[in-house]
């Protein structure tokens, strides 16, 4: 469906307007046909997120500023997620050998056990975009990072 029809708006101020709305949009329709996967879960995409980091780091521990780093969402209370991770055991604090005052943090057994489960179901979620080839798909990312990298 389009845009106009999905909005029931017809007319936009510019390509760019009509652009920008279709953006935050399919944003959105996105992150709700995902949430809907880690609802049965209980947990967040952004807890999902962290998760996915820790799990990247295979059993290193990482600090909680390092994860900010890289998380999707920049606007996340990282330390919130991570605590809430921690009441979950999905990921344990480790103390940090070279500063005492910072907490590094690992996944879990049981955090691992929570990615395989999901990962058939984000793998299914991810082939909705197998209606564009895979050049479509790359045209597309580099367009983004264009559109992001005008704001640095």
């Amino acid at each position: 469906m389009s845009i106009e029809t999905d909005i029931k708006q017809n007319k936009f101020r510019s390509a760019y307007q009509r652009l920008a709305l279709n953006l935050v949009y399919t944003s959105n329709w996105l992150e709700y046909k995902q949430l809907e996967i880690f609802k049965h879960y209980d947990i967040t995409s952004q807890q999902y997120n962290v998760l996915r980091i820790l799990r990247g780091q295979q059993m290193n521990p990482i600090k909680v500023s390092d994860i900010t780093e890289r998380m999707l969402d920049r606007n996340s209370n990282t330390s919130r997620l991570v605590d809430k991770l921690l009441a979950k055991n999905l990921a344990k604090r480790t103390s940090c050998p070279n500063d005492r005052r910072a907490v590094d943090v690992v996944i879990t057994e049981e955090g691992l056990q929570l990615l395989t489960e999901i990962d058939p179901f984000v793998n299914a979620w991810e082939e909705r975009f197998n209606i564009i080839t895979p050049e479509e798909a790359d045209t597309i990312s580099g367009l983004l990072d264009k559109l992001r990298e005008s704001d640095q």
